[in-house]
């Protein structure tokens, strides 16, 4: 005597030949959200990159550091979530200084 498992802890025969739309719309939100935090990290290091000596003051660059390490913390977390768990080939391609590197995670006052 064989016994069956009852029905609905069977799995749906729809998702293994066909496509999830669920998922798909998951994976497009993480996509877009990752798309949007690197946007954020790059208008960030553009901002500590501008930052001059000769016109703002070293508590300006604090911020500007302070900023973009949160900016880069947050695109972190998010490549995570999409997989992406190496993040050198994102440290080389957004050109991350060190300065800001040391500072993710950290918790200010």
């Amino acid at each position: 005597m064989s016994v069956r498992p009852p029905q609905s802890f069977r799995q749906s025969n729809q998702n293994t030949g066909g496509f999830n739309v669920l998922e798909y719309e998951l994976m497009a939100a993480r996509a877009d959200s990752l798309g949007r935090h690197g946007l954020k990290v790059e208008a960030a290091l553009a901002n500590l990159k501008a930052w001059r000596v000769e016109r703002q003051s070293p508590e300006e660059r604090e911020r500007l550091v302070n900023e973009a390490s949160d900016a880069v913390w947050a695109f972190f977390v998010q490549r995570e979530i999409c997989g992406l768990r190496n993040n050198r080939d994102a440290i080389q391609r957004y050109g991350i200084p060190n300065e800001v590197l040391a500072r993710l995670g950290a918790v200010r006052r």
